[in-house]
């Protein structure tokens, strides 16, 4: 059997990548593409014994790479942003083929994006300090000290950004890294230990395990060696995560699901909502941060509906490799099949499908929106992640807020409306950890990310990630007690 896979005339490794060379696992699982079912490939299926040599790997390395000056680790972060530029089109076209994302936004964004990842959290580094302060005469120096092996655990909808989001900081920090990405969508996280290891990232400071869930997952978590637990996925995942790391009390940041509101009032600039509506099908739906719930004021709803329909007929699902495609399919048979649920069982419920409510050939779902949904109800509180949306109503602004927290989660929200006043107002209101204004999916890291309540814990970006990745340390010096050596 091949340990390789050729995609669209790419070659991608199927092992692990730990310790600096490729390892193979007696089992394997096989990887297939969105677009058309087709299998890519067989990869290697990680379990305890991978994870064993995979955090090994990672605590051996620890110490030169921590010992590293910080200019030095930030021309190899660099050397890995220059290697992720060079492959743009690789990376685009094997992501593209391995999750169904559209071919144009990886090419155009998410991969130079995951190069500027890279090269954001190298520049933060040479910038990262306190300034000493004084007490009582005695000065305190604030440090950031690595922190010790990471385990870092991505997703599927977005697998090579999302999963350098958190390899980037982590590694500029100095830390080792152990990274598991989503079992359905492993591609790019293989060609990215090639580029890593071509930008002389030293061996075992970036491991790549593959696997499925808690088979691999719990030894990871729990390992006594690992020191930072970072996760985004589910809350029922993090909560399996979260217990398993409690032994050894690893600190965890979580990124989780969301059932984020978009507010739209009648004196918003109507055809910027309508655009914000249905950029929410982003990815098939696939987004965390997606506004699922549309909450528009009553008396512009009959307007913003037409609108709506309109614009998001002109939508063109299709193959994601296609430069006029809109939508691509979603991710696996499974997810089709849970999003197929929460529709099914919204309309038993008496929701109305105002467009799509069904699904389409292969793993493709029809862009929907569902009408005449109690608030309570499944549809309106639960993460569908899918190119599912709901309609409600409201009367007033506070009615709108009401509304709009009226959930367990709290990742993002976004709120279209003409006057600053009424924008302070609400975004004071809202319980989420990102709330746009007029505009949607703006995301600058040096800004903190993360969400409330059942969405996370911790949050990532600029100071923030530092924190979380590196003990910080205080230095208090006294005035007195030193002798002359001169």
């Amino acid at each position: 059997m091949s340990d390789k896979v050729t995609v669209a005339g790419v070659t991608v490794d199927t092992r692990h990548w730990i310790g600096g060379r490729r390892v193979a696992s007696e089992d394997t699982f096989t990887d297939h593409s969105p677009i058309d079912g087709t299998a890519l490939g067989r990869i290697a299926r990680g379990g305890p014994a991978e994870a064993e040599a995979a955090v090994a790997a990672a605590k051996a390395a620890f110490p030169a790479w921590a010992a590293t000056p910080r200019a030095e680790r930030a021309r190899v972060l660099h050397a890995i942003a220059d290697g992720v530029e060079k492959r743009i089109e690789d990376l685009a076209i094997v992501e593209t083929t391995d999750n169904g994302a559209l071919l144009r936004s990886h090419r155009r964004g998410v991969m130079p994006r995951v190069a500027h990842n890279f090269r954001f959290f190298a520049d933060w580094l040479l910038q990262l300090d306190h300034e000493d302060f004084e007490t009582r005469g005695h000065t305190n120096h604030v440090s950031w000290d690595p922190a010790g092996p990471c385990v870092l655990i991505t997703p599927w909808n977005a697998p090579l950004m999302l999963a350098t989001w958190k390899v980037a900081p982590a590694l500029a920090a100095g830390n080792t890294v152990v990274l598991k990405p989503a079992e359905w969508s492993p591609l790019t996280a293989s060609l990215l230990a090639d580029i890593a290891a071509e930008a002389g990232l030293p061996a075992g400071v970036l491991n790549v395990v593959q696997g499925y869930g808690a088979e691999i997952g719990d030894a990871l978590t729990a390992h006594p060696d690992v020191r930072r637990i970072s996760f985004t996925g589910s809350v029922p995942t993090a909560r399996r995560i979260a217990a398993s790391a409690a032994a050894h009390l690893t600190p965890l940041s979580l990124e989780l699901g969301g059932k984020s509101p978009l507010l739209v009032f009648a004196d918003a600039d109507l055809d910027l909502a309508v655009d914000l509506a249905v950029e929410q099908y982003d990815n098939a739906g696939q987004v965390c941060l997606a506004a699922t719930r549309i909450l528009v004021e009553e008396s512009i709803a009959g307007e913003f509906t037409r609108r709506f329909t309109e614009k998001a007929a002109r939508l063109r699902q299709g193959d994601p490799r296609d430069e006029a495609t809109d939508i691509g399919p979603n991710i696996h048979p499974r997810q089709l099949e849970k999003i197929d649920g929460f529709v099914r069982r919204a309309i038993e419920a008496g929701a109305r499908a105002v467009i799509g409510g069904h699904p389409k050939d292969g793993q493709y779902y029809a862009p929907t929106l569902l009408a005449d949904v109690a608030q309570d109800s499944e549809i309106v509180q639960e993460e569908v992640f899918g190119p599912v949306l709901t309609l409600q109503t409201f009367a007033t602004e506070e009615e709108a807020v009401r509304l709009a927290d009226d959930t367990r989660f709290g990742l993002a929200a976004t709120v279209a409306t003409g006057d600053r006043a009424r924008a302070e107002r609400v975004t004071a209101r809202l319980v989420a950890g990102t709330v746009w204004v007029n505009c949607f999916f703006v995301r600058d890291l040096q800004a903190p990310f993360g969400g409330s309540r059942l969405s996370g814990v911790g949050r990532e970006g600029g100071t923030w990630s530092f924190d979380f990745y590196c003990d910080l340390k205080n230095t208090v010096i006294a005035p007195k007690g030193w002798k002359d050596h001169g």
